[in-house]
C-alpha cells in the first residue's frame, strides 16, 4: 500500500467505500490524514469502521473545515447531476479528487524520477495496460500495474525511482485528478461513451485529453478525428507528441503488413512483427500493440525485448478471448465489447461470424456496424436490445431473437457446425450488460460456461 503522506494532518471527507474507496481510506489514514468516510450502503460503513477507518454521515460533516473531498470513481461528479457530497463540497469551495490524484501526488513527492505510464481511451486501454506491463515484466523491470484495470492504484507498492507504474485511467478517474502528470501519457482513441456521466462528447473528449496534457511524453492515437485534433493542438503548444496508428502514419509508430514500424522523416525502422500472435489479432489490437511498443521504447527497451513480450502475451479475459474450438468452429468471448465501436473491432477481425449481441442498448445502437454486416452469417439477439437490433439488421443479416445467452450459444453452435467450414461463434454484445448480468465479466464468464458445456470442445491454450 502507498500511504498518502501528502495529506498528513488534513481533514479529508471520503465518499464511496467499494474496493478502491476502502483502499484509499486506509492509505489516507496510514499517511496521517484526519479521515471521515461514508457510503450510502450501511454495511460498507460498518466494514470500514471494523478495520479502523473513522466513519461518519457526511450530511452532518462540516465541509467548511475540509481540505478535500475524495470521491470513488463511480460517484457522479457533474452529470446527470452532482452527487450530494459533491454539491456540499462545491458550496464550500472544497477540492474534489480521487485515488489517482493522490497517487500522482505521492509519486511527485517521493519518486519523481520513476516512470509513470498512464493509459486511457474509449477502447483498448485494459489490453494496452496489460500488454505494456507484460512486456516490461518479461524484460526484468519492476512493474506495478493498477488503476481501472482492477487493482486499486494506492494498493501498489510504495514509490521508488526504480519502479515503473503502469496505470489504466478511466474518464471518471481523470475527472478527479486535475493535476495528473504521468511521465508517459497514452490516449488511444475517442468515441462516444459514458455521455450520461459527462454530458456531451466534447466534455468526454476534453476530460480524456487531460491525461496527456501534462505528461512529459504524450502518445496519441491518430485513427480518429478527436485524437488527431488533440495531437495537433498539444504539439502546437509545445508538447512532446508521439503519434501512433494501426496503419502507416506520416511520423511516429504504425503498422505495415502486420509489422510495427517507427516512421521518422521518411526513414522506416522495423521494431516488431505481429504475424501469428493470436491474442493481438485485429486492427484494434494492432493499435494496442503499437501504443505498447512506443511506450516501451520510450523507457529504453530494445526491439528484441518488445518482440519477446508481444509473442508471449496471454491476452485478457473477455477481450477477444479465444475459448477454444469444435472442429472448424472457433469460440470467441468479447464480452468487453460494450459499445458499437468495440464490437466493430471484433467483427472486423473475423469472417463468417455467428454473432451473439444485445443487452442494455447504448445511444446509436448498432447502425454504425452496417459496414460489417457482410461478415455476419447470422445474429443471435439477446436482452432488451433485441427488438432494436433486429430492426437495424432488417433483411441484410439473418437473425433470430434468442432472448438469453444459453439459447444463443446452443443455436449458434448448431448453425455454425452445419455449414462444414471455418466459422466463428462470437459474443461481442455492443451493449452494456446490466439488463441480464451485473457486469461484462459475469456475462463473459457465463458465455464461457455455456461454451464449455458443448461436446468436443478443444480449449485454447494461449489464454
Amino acid at each position: 500500500m502507498i500511504p498518502v503522506t501528502t495529506r498528513k494532518g488534513q481533514n479529508i471527507a471520503l465518499f464511496g467505500l467499494g474496493g478502491s474507496g476502502m483502499v484509499t481510506a486506509e492509505a489516507l489514514v496510514a499517511g496521517g490524514a484526519s479521515v471521515t468516510a461514508y457510503d450510502d450502503n450501511p454495511k460498507k460503513v460498518e466494514e470500514a469502521s471494523s478495520i479502523g477507518i473513522p466513519t461518519g454521515d457526511l450530511r452532518d460533516y462540516d465541509f467548511s473545515k475540509a481540505d478535500a473531498l475524495v470521491l470513488a470513481p463511480g460517484v457522479p461528479l457533474t452529470h446527470p447531476k452532482p452527487h450530494w457530497t459533491a454539491e456540499l463540497a462545491n458550496q464550500n469551495n472544497v477540492p474534489i479528487i480521487g485515488d489517482v490524484a493522490l497517487f500522482a501526488d505521492e509519486r511527485r513527492l517521493h519518486s519523481p524520477s520513476s516512470h509513470f505510464i498512464a493509459i486511457t481511451g474509449t477502447n483498448g486501454k485494459s489490453t494496452t495496460t496489460a500488454l505494456i506491463s507484460h512486456i516490461l515484466s518479461n524484460s526484468g523491470r519492476d512493474v506495478q500495474m493498477g488503476g481501472n484495470i482492477g487493482r486499486a492504484v494506492l494498493s501498489l507498492d510504495e514509490s521508488s525511482d526504480d519502479k515503473i507504474y503502469v496505470v489504466e485511467c478511466s474518464s471518471y478517474q481523470i475527472d478527479l485528478a486535475p493535476d495528473l502528470d504521468p511521465s508517459i501519457g497514452i490516449l488511444l482513441n475517442l468515441a462516444p461513451d459514458h455521455l450520461d456521466r459527462h454530458g456531451s462528447m466534447e466534455n468526454y473528449a476534453e476530460i480524456k485529453t487531460r491525461l496527456v496534457e501534462k505528461s512529459n511524453i504524450a502518445i496519441i492515437g491518430n485513427d480518429d478525428n478527436h485524437c488527431s485534433k488533440a495531437s495537433n493542438r498539444l504539439e502546437a503548444a509545445g508538447q512532446s507528441i508521439i503519434r501512433i496508428s494501426n496503419q502507416k502514419p506520416a511520423s511516429g509508430f504504425g503498422v505495415q503488413d502486420k509489422q510495427i514500424v517507427e516512421f521518422n522523416s521518411g526513414d522506416e525502422n522495423f521494431i516488431a512483427n505481429l504475424h501469428g500472435i493470436v491474442t493481438l489479432r485485429g486492427k484494434h489490437n494492432a493499435q494496442n500493440a503499437v501504443a505498447a511498443t512506443a511506450a516501451c521504447r520510450a523507457v529504453g527497451l530494445s526491439a528484441e525485448e518488445i518482440q519477446t513480450g508481444l509473442n508471449s502475451f496471454p491476452g485478457l479475459a473477455h477481450r477477444m478471448e479465444v475459448i477454444g474450438n469444435i472442429g472448424d468452429v472457433l469460440f470467441v468471448n468479447d464480452s468487453k465489447g460494450t459499445n458499437a465501436d468495440a464490437a466493430a473491432m471484433a467483427l472486423g477481425s473475423f469472417e463468417n461470424i455467428y454473432w451473439i449481441a444485445g443487452g442494455l442498448p447504448k445511444e446509436g445502437g448498432i447502425e454504425s456496424l452496417r459496414p460489417f454486416f457482410g461478415r455476419i452469417a447470422k445474429a443471435y439477439l439477446i436482452g432488451e436490445a433485441a427488438p432494436e437490433f433486429s430492426a437495424t439488421l432488417g433483411s441484410e443479416v439473418t437473425f433470430e431473437i434468442s432472448q438469453t445467452l444459453d439459447i444463443a450459444v446452443i443455436n449458434a453452435n448448431k448453425d455454425a457446425k452445419a455449414i462444414g467450414k471455418k466459422a466463428v461463434v462470437m459474443l461481442s454484445p455492443a451493449c452494456a450488460s446490466f439488463d441480464q448480468f451485473a457486469n461484462f465479466e459475469i456475462r463473459g464468464d457465463a458465455f464461457r460456461g455455456e461454451v464449455e458445456k458443448l461436446d468436443n470442445l478443444i480449449p485454447y491454450g494461449g489464454n
